[in-house]
């Protein structure tokens, strides 16, 4: 340890990782600083369940907005795993059981199941071109995520003007419903803006809108990929590569106190040996906004509030399907489990009013059909297999009175949605931990903010914001300043952060490179 360093970073999340390792590998002298006893913050691998001998992404398991030239500048090595299934869907309808597939690419099978649910062939040409107008969209945005911030005007320019106006100036259920038929295919199209966001498909904010472009501009593709050994293999590799670089990590350091004036910072923290400062020349915040307040005195703004149940299985074996197609095909891609447009607007509506919802929507994923690494020898040989269950419109304020109660309640819920769909009852399938419980972990927004310390347990620090400056005056920035010069947000707060991306630690690294 020194007693001044160049940069200070609070946070040892991925974030944190990749600003470390680009400022180190510059030459400045970084100290990293994280309360957990592991660096990775939400993106980690974990044995979640008593001697079994699975490695689970505990909290974030998919990776689409880390960009490839991030993963090359740091040389991470990172084996990150296309799925040849990109969602499924299981429909009741007219007394009958089927599903709606969708490849990845799109093939005859993905055409012929959307004439198979709709009757003809009309709303598969719909999402082929409405996909298409958005590929454009992606196109153009994701190659500025690493560059100083667009102005809106020029962004516009690189588009379609009636497609910015559509995606960018009014509600998303507004093109959403003008542009498709069937409420099943408008659910998986719209599923994709209230992923870990509260919001009716017609809110005026358009946070909506936001949250669905970040879930399609990844590399100007939008292809979520498995992180083959788990989220935390992500950061593990950033972890080394930063030491590698040369920079500092320490951990079980919980900060206390930041403060910057412009020329000078400090941080403080308790660790092992007691309470330490020290000084630097930035100091960039890997927490959220919400924390970083708290932590330079300052009264915060509104609290976030996250919306999301996160539940982690292992099953003994995957289930077979009322519609009969095959679960290791249904379950490789994201699986859509009460989904349909309606379904999500009623649930909103339902939990905005402060109830827990009585069908709440939510996506099931198996991160072993891609990537079997995260079991043993043994369960993979014994046909187990994991499951992650992502429910939306769970905001935090459902389980404030009494989260345990609430928590076992939307599980159950949860998991009632996804046994209707099976042909035979789910707890069969859920293999038992050597205390003879079944292998099931649910986590509320609530159990997210005291595992990984995110405010509200929001998975984004906040209401993700549009990835250009909507400001004249923020133009040329980077997205990652504050109201002090030398302390930077370099986490999912800063602009453009959000999801497992490396932007917000990129960004800040080059807010001070290029001074």
């Amino acid at each position: 340890m020194m007693d001044f360093y160049d940069v200070v970073i609070v946070g040892g999340g991925h974030n944190g990782l990749v600003a470390a390792t680009y400022l180190a590998q510059a030459g400045l002298t970084t100290l990293v600083l994280e309360q957990q006893p592991h660096t990775g913050g939400a993106a980690v691998s974990q044995q979640v369940f008593p001697g079994v001998d699975a490695k689970l992404s505990r909290y974030s398991y998919l990776v689409s907005l880390l960009p490839d030239k991030v993963v090359a500048d740091l040389g991470l090595g990172l084996d990150l795993r296309s799925r040849a299934v990109a969602s499924y869907t299981p429909v009741r309808r007219s007394g009958r059981d089927l599903g709606l597939l969708v490849e990845r690419p799109e093939g005859p099978a993905t055409r012929a199941s959307f004439a198979a649910l709709t009757g003809s062939d009309a709303e598969y040409d719909a999402w082929t071109s409405f996909y298409g107008s958005v590929g454009s969209l992606a196109a153009a945005v994701a190659p500025t995520l690493l560059e100083p911030l667009q102005s809106a005007a020029e962004m516009r320019s690189r588009v379609d003007a009636a497609l910015w106006d559509e995606l960018v100036e009014r509600p998303f259920g507004e093109s959403v419903e003008r542009r498709f038929a069937d409420d099943t295919v408008r659910g998986v199209v719209a599923t994709d803006s209230v992923i870990g966001t509260f919001a009716g498909l017609h809110d005026e904010s358009l946070i909506q809108n936001r949250c669905f472009l970040y879930h399609l501009i990844g590399n100007g593709t939008g292809e979520w990929r498995v992180p083959v050994g788990g989220m935390g293999a992500v950061t593990d590799a950033l972890a080394a590569a930063a030491r590698r670089a040369g920079a500092s990590l320490v951990t079980n350091a919980s900060v206390t106190s930041v403060e910057a004036d412009g020329v000078r910072g400090s941080v403080t923290w308790l660790g092992g040996d007691g309470e330490r400062s020290v000084d630097c020349s930035y100091v960039l915040s890997n927490v959220a906004p919400a924390t970083l307040d708290a932590l330079r005195g300052r009264p915060g703004g509104d609290r976030p509030e996250g919306s999301q149940l996160k539940i982690n299985l292992l099953l003994s074996r995957l289930p077979a399907l009322k519609s009969g197609d095959d679960p290791t095909r249904a379950f490789a891609g994201t699986f859509h489990i009460d989904e349909d447009y309606s379904q999500l607007e009623s649930a909103y509506q339902t939990a905005a009013s402060g109830a827990l919802p009585s069908t709440p929507p939510s996506e099931v994923y198996c991160h072993s059909l891609t990537d079997p690494s995260i079991l043993s020898p043994e369960l993979v040989a014994s046909g187990h297999h994991t499951l992650t269950v992502f429910g939306v419109h769970f905001p935090a304020r459902l389980f404030a009175s009494d989260n345990d109660v609430a928590r076992a309640e939307a599980a159950r819920r949860v998991l009632a949605g996804l046994d209707s769909y099976l042909a035979e009852p789910l707890e069969d399938c859920i293999a038992r931990d050597s205390n003879g419980n079944l292998c099931i972990e649910a986590k509320t927004p609530y159990d997210i903010e005291e595992s990984v310390g995110m405010p509200g347990g929001h998975i984004f620090h906040g209401d993700l914001q549009w990835p250009w400056a909507t400001d004249d005056a923020d133009t040329g920035r980077w997205g990652t300043e504050t109201d002090v010069a030398n302390l930077l947000l370099c986490g999912s707060g800063a602009r453009r952060g959000g999801a497992v991306s490396g932007l917000g630690g990129h960004n800040a690294a080059m807010t001070i490179l290029t001074r």
